[in-house]
């Protein structure tokens, strides 16, 4: 595979000649729609006759709802070793409640491709936000606390499920060392039954960080407790803030730099971002609301307003300006040189994979270029 950022002048057919591939291959692998219209600076992926090279072992874990489309699911379990179907809840006597929609054809097509099924467990209230008070009522009770577990047990057995994601946010101060204390009681009834545990950890770049989302997750003890950490290194652009890269890689790098102080580098996987987001100018905070966008949308929407994607050096990622209906927009997204840019991350620090936030837009270029670098493996 090679990355190539498109010139002025430059077109499908030219860029196939250069490289001596066929139009169609690129066209396929960017999921280019006619009439094939390309932006200065895009990054496209040419798919070259691949080389012996030593690839890194990696585990790869997506997340996706049950309302995900059959063919983009089919398209990425080849890539992934494990499924987070998202997500159950509970409530604060410690009762699992199911996702609204089935999950059953998620499971059956996971393995159907060798991917490991998880559960995923959140803390969402009734209005779809995350909810520190189900938190604290459960981690607190020992009564709570013990059904939920047994219930988890219960559910990941009678649908197949091969483990838990717990994936919990803003949780209080307070309630740090009995979180911690609920995923080692929930990875070790896992273990019992040959079942895994992961929990997701808010990105931290040191053991005092101030926060909500910071302070009641001990990376030290979760790391101990469950057999996988995934480091949510994303959302520093997010739908209320200011435009700015999603995952810049020099606050990733941070954040990785104190994880592997804390966890075995065997056992953490790197949170990538699988979309992009939109914002309208100028930005007014607690008003602007950013859209959010897929990798190959945001590239659509720059051919369509002939705008020029340019590319930030130290965030390593793409963004562009355009002009509609007379209110100027900020797009940050996600390329193949920005992916390239965490997949160096991985295979420096030696990390046990990634975890895609979140696999429901269909984004080819990325998978493409992961299994040319990494052996994607499957149990």
């Amino acid at each position: 595979m090679e990355i190539y950022v498109v010139k002025g002048g430059d077109t499908v057919y030219k860029i196939a000649g250069k490289y001596s591939v066929s139009p169609e291959a690129i066209i396929y692998t960017n999921q280019l729609t006619a009439p094939y219209i390309l932006v200065i600076g895009q990054a496209l992926l040419i798919p070259l006759e691949e080389e012996y090279a030593e690839k890194l072992p990696a585990r790869i874990n997506g997340y996706a709802y049950p309302y995900i489309s059959d063919w983009v699911l089919r398209e990425t379990l080849p890539y992934l070793t494990e499924l987070s179907v998202f997500s159950y809840g509970f409530t604060t006597e410690g009762n699992l409640i199911p996702p609204v929609l089935d999950d059953t054809f998620l499971i059956a097509q996971a393995y159907e491709f060798g991917t490991l099924p998880i559960l995923t467990l959140t803390p969402f209230g009734e209005d779809g936000q995350f909810n520190n008070y189900l938190i604290h009522s459960v981690v607190w009770s020992e009564e709570a606390s013990a059904r939920l577990t047994e219930e988890l047990i219960d559910m990941t057995v009678q649908k197949g499920y091969a483990g838990v994601d717990i994936d919990f946010e803003y949780i209080l101060a307070e309630d740090r060392d009995v979180f911690t204390a609920f995923v080692r009681r929930v990875a070790e009834a896992m273990r019992e039954i040959g079942k895994q545990t992961s929990v997701a950890l808010a990105p931290k770049q040191s053991a005092g960080q101030k926060g909500l989302l910071y302070e009641g997750k001990d990376y030290r003890g979760l790391g101990e407790a469950a057999d996988y950490v995934l480091l949510m290194t994303y959302e520093w652009g997010y739908t209320y803030g200011p435009p700015m890269a999603v995952a810049p890689v020099f606050q990733v790098r941070k954040v990785v730099d104190y994880a592997i102080t804390e966890i075995p580098k065997e056992k953490i996987r790197l949170g990538i971002p699988n979309y992009g987001y939109d914002w309208p100018l100028p930005f007014e905070q607690g008003v602007t609301k950013a859209k959010t966008i897929g990798n190959v949308e945001a590239v659509q929407i720059a051919a369509a307003q002939g705008a020029e994607i340019l590319f930030d050096e130290k965030s390593q990622s793409p963004y562009f300006n355009y002009e509609e209906n007379g209110i100027w927009h900020e797009v940050w997204f996600e390329d193949v040189r920005s992916m390239q840019a965490k997949f160096d991350l991985i295979k420096e620090y030696g990390l046990n994979g990634a975890g895609y936030w979140q696999i429901m837009r269909f984004f080819r270029a990325n998978w493409m270029l992961l299994a040319s670098q990494f052996n994607i493996v499957k149990q």
